[in-house]
């Protein structure tokens, strides 16, 4: 037949390699440094083979997100071409076709799985099935649960930490999941209120993600503050309540880092009222003063860590 569809043709593209670039969405691996955390605090990055453990998960956890995007693209290509940026993704705008993208998703969550057998704790591979397994279930019907949706974002950071500290046999400290934990439910929410305003009103951003409709503007300004409030409680809590053992640094200095993470997480959520950003990811990586802010904790936090290498145990 001389015409075809459109839709044959989507069928039948396989996208060039920057579609796969984009697919892939390599500006999001950025998420996965939480795999650093636990290790960090245990002191192991200095640890030659502690950090390639720790590296090693770090890559078998971006392959994994890439899987989860490649299916989650998949899933909501209908919804994603009414979206005012998302539209442009390979999938949504016909340049890689669905079974493609599919295919791409598989090949690497098998990949992850493969480097995670490297490591001697098999409790890592366990976590990124079931980082997997969550993310995918997300996709398909989670994400249409308010509040649920966002509690399932934060939960997959924590499996993240989790298993840094897992890769190089370092005990996840409770507090320091409860913060990383309570954070993420803080950039969550931000993520949600973003959306509705760079979607232009409650209308728009229903027909994009239905559980906007129920999350108004008042609701979202809420829950942040909430989840603002809980975040800097939580952090406060672990730098000083003891810890049922040792520290293997003095965490209790982290408190002099208070103001940062003010300024920081009163920065992010600033930021989401006005909906220049599609999220928290594209906030950190182009907000010139937040990434800044969190520059300087990350070296403050680092030198007060690794004090007793940095300066001879003083």
């Amino acid at each position: 037949m001389a015409m075809q569809t459109a839709e044959t043709v989507s069928i039948g593209r396989t996208g060039v390699l920057s579609d796969y670039v984009d697919l892939l969405r390599p500006a999001q691996w950025v998420k996965n440094v939480v795999v650093f955390a636990g290790p960090a605090a245990g002191l192991k990055l200095l640890h030659a083979r502690s950090f390639l453990q720790a590296l090693l998960t770090f890559v078998a956890f971006c392959l994994a997100a890439s899987a989860t995007y490649a299916i989650n693209d998949v899933l909501d290509r209908e919804a994603d071409a009414r979206h005012p940026t998302k539209r442009f993704r390979p999938v949504a705008r016909g340049a890689i076709a669905p079974w493609m993208a599919a295919v791409v998703g598989a090949a690497l969550i098998v990949v992850a799985c493969g480097l995670s057998l490297a490591l001697p704790n098999r409790l890592v591979t366990a976590a990124i099935l079931f980082y997997f397994a969550l993310t995918v279930a997300y996709s398909l019907t989670l994400k249409k649960r308010m509040i649920l949706d966002v509690i399932v974002i934060a939960t997959g950071f924590v499996i993240r930490a989790w298993a840094g500290s897992q890769a190089v046999g370092v005990a996840a400290s409770e507090w320091l999941v409860a913060c990383m934990f309570t954070l993420c439910l803080f950039l969550g929410f931000g993520k949600r209120r973003c959306e509705i305003a760079m979607m232009g009103g409650m209308d728009e951003a229903g027909r994009h993600r239905p559980t906007l409709l129920r999350y108004t503007p008042d609701l979202l300004n809420h829950l942040i503050t909430v989840s603002a409030g809980i975040a800097v409680m939580t952090f406060l809590l672990y730098t000083m309540e003891p810890s049922r053992s040792p520290s293997p640094f003095p965490k209790e200095q982290l408190f002099y880092t208070l103001p940062v993470v003010v300024y920081g997480i009163f920065r992010f959520a600033m930021l989401t009222e006005i909906g220049a950003y599609s999220g928290p990811t594209e906030i950190v990586l182009k907000d010139k003063a937040l990434l800044l802010s969190i520059l300087l904790w990350a070296i403050a936090a680092l030198v007060i860590v690794y004090q007793s290498v940095l300066f001879g145990g003083t």
